[in-house]
């Protein structure tokens, strides 16, 4: 991994950031910092209105684990496009498998709350998040992570039919076998929106399926440098975010500017073409 904001960085922002990009943003952890209970993470106002900057120039998409029902009200932020639940919502298709994922969930939601009231097996800071169509367990309070790592893949081994067991910053997010991850949901994004190339940003495992895609429309940036990341690329701290949501926006807005430059051009010496010959026609009238 290299920091963006690099020679090797600005190379690649150069070559993908331009008119008809799609900029798609993770949000807890990316667009917003990490909290200790999730209920209380929210979108910064700076990041709002950096956010809202952008838009003017290009379409924004969030990609979050989060259900559409949650992210909604904390990002008081209306993007083009919003995928919730790792890709399983926000997509044209997502209607037609709500009901099965639902079903499927309700299943494992009654065998891991059962599971979590049984105080001589687990900690009572354990944090069930129901998504609906996906769980997620939190473990970020837990006395004895490790411990609780162990005792959750356990269980999650006794669910029927067997999950999709995806980890992340202290918590594991339970999705139906065969529903597509934020790789799936990115590709899908990107036939929907039509975007001619794409900056994806994201901070946790579950980015990881989009920064492994391989295709030249696409960079991929992590929040924080990590071994074993498929990114290439990484912002040093959260804070950080800031400084690219203004680096897209100014390479944005310069190219416009050059853009509309370039059109005057033409059509000025057109104009003065024009004028040219009619002075020339009235002088031999």
């Amino acid at each position: 991994m290299k920091p963006l904001f690099s020679a090797e960085g600005t190379a690649c922002l150069d070559a993908i950031v331009r008119p008809g990009v799609l900029c798609v943003f993770d949000f807890d952890g990316t667009l917003a910092p990490i909290v200790a209970q999730p209920d209380d993470a929210h979108l910064p106002a700076p990041v709002r209105e950096r956010l809202q900057t952008l838009q003017q120039h290009v379409p924004v998409a969030i990609l979050t684990g989060r259900a559409l029902r949650d992210i909604g009200s904390r990002l008081d932020f209306n993007a083009d496009y919003t995928i919730g639940n790792h890709g399983l919502e926000g997509l044209p298709d997502s209607t037609d498998r709500r009901s099965a994922y639902s079903q499927v969930c309700s299943a494992w939601r009654g065998t891991v709350q059962a599971a979590l009231a049984d105080a001589n097996r687990f900690e009572p800071t354990l944090l069930l998040e129901d998504k609906e169509i996906s769980l997620s367990l939190h473990y970020r309070h837990a006395r004895n992570q490790a411990a609780a790592r162990q005792q959750l893949l356990a269980l999650f081994a006794t669910l029927s039919p067997p999950p999709r067991v995806i980890a992340g910053k202290c918590v594991y997010n339970l999705l139906p076998q065969g529903s597509g991850d934020k790789g799936t949901a990115f590709k899908q994004l990107m036939q929907l929106s039509g975007a001619t190339s794409a900056i994806y940003v994201g901070d946790d495992v579950t980015d990881e399926d989009v920064f492994a895609l391989a295709r030249d429309d696409l960079l991929s940036v992590r929040v924080g440098q990590t071994t074993g990341s498929a990114a290439p690329f990484f912002l040093r701290r959260h804070a950080d975010i800031l400084r690219l949501l203004d680096d897209l926006a100014a390479r944005l807005k310069a190219s416009e500017i050059s853009h509309a430059a370039e059109t005057a051009l033409p059509a000025a010496a057109a104009s003065n073409s024009a004028t040219s010959l009619t002075t020339h026609a009235k002088d031999h009238s």
